[in-house]
């Protein structure tokens, strides 16, 4: 019985930290670029490293950390290639998503995005940039039930929280909420006029939203980007 309540207890370590570690890196509170170290946080939440080995692996694996052997473990860099992928993949699977959408709302689906343009209105109004985030996903994911399609969103859900950092920088930016706000009232407006055409071109500049940001981050921040992407 000692031995299972070892393992449970250092099973809840890992998720604590591992859950911490990723909110901070994901929040911009951890840096492209910073150097973390296994001695620290096992200090910080009084364990041994073992369970902090484990949760620097697990965040290793979403490509969010850089672990060298002998070398500090560093917060990873934004890869230019990766990006470029992952959008490629994303804007594939969102434009099916969207014409989609537009041929099957329905009233109820009309009245769930109506709910979920108000909800961004009230993060607006209030700056709330981290909920502003999770009822991004939200519309996206509302879109995909709309469409009958709700596998779609693993996907978007994968790629987008590959470019979150990106996100969470832009909407650092001055008045970058409103224009998302706006983005997504647009397509909203598409899809339930039943137009497939005006529901993907309103999407796709949706998602052309992070080319500035990128422009931006590259200008002002260039160490954010690993040197070497070829």
């Amino acid at each position: 019985m000692v031995q299972v309540n070892q393992t449970r207890d250092r099973r809840t370590s890992v998720e604590e930290i591992f859950d911490y570690l990723h909110e901070e890196i994901l929040t911009l509170g951890l840096r492209p670029g910073d150097r973390i170290s296994e001695s620290d946080i096992a200090a910080q939440f009084g364990v041994s490293r073992q369970p902090v080995r484990d949760a620097f692996s697990r965040l290793a694996n979403l490509d969010l950390l850089v672990i060298r052997p002998q070398r500090a473990t560093e917060v990873k860099r934004f890869s230019t290639r990766e990006i470029v992928k992952s959008r490629f993949v994303r804007l594939s699977v969102e434009k099916e998503v969207l014409c989609r959408a537009a041929r099957l709302c329905d009233a109820e689906g009309a009245a769930s995005l109506d709910a979920a343009l108000a909800d961004q209105e009230k993060a607006l109004a209030a700056r709330d940039v981290e909920g502003f985030g999770a009822l991004d996903y939200a519309f996206h994911q509302t879109l995909c039930a709309i469409a009958q399609a709700e596998f779609a969103f693993e996907v978007i859900m994968a790629e987008k929280s590959k470019v979150d950092r990106l996100c969470m920088l832009g909407l650092s930016k001055v008045d970058r909420m409103p224009e998302l706000v706006e983005d997504h009232r647009k397509i909203a407006d598409a899809v339930t006029s039943h137009d497939e055409t005006r529901a993907v071109d309103a999407g796709v500049l949706h998602l052309s939203r992070l080319d500035e940001t990128i422009e931006w981050i590259s200008a002002t921040n260039a160490n954010y980007f690993e040197k070497l992407d070829g």
